[in-house]
């Protein structure tokens, strides 16, 4: 899933987000606004995950996505 994508269904993602990752608060995922970037950032922040590991997160749920 590209940027594009996630932001032009942001909303629909957003939800889908924070059911993955439950302690992203409704304050990150306005911060993030359907930036990838910034997901992983957050994750980063949040979960504690190195950029590689923050990275493989997304990768993952990318794909279950489609």
């Amino acid at each position: 899933m590209n940027e594009n994508i996630i932001k032009g269904n942001w909303n629909e993602v957003r939800g889908a987000i924070q059911k993955q990752w439950g302690k992203l608060t409704d304050d990150d995922l306005s911060e993030i606004r359907g930036e990838r970037t910034r997901l992983l950032g957050s994750l980063q922040k949040t979960y504690g995950y190195a950029e590689d590991e923050a990275e493989k997160q997304v990768r993952a749920w990318e794909k279950t996505r489609h």
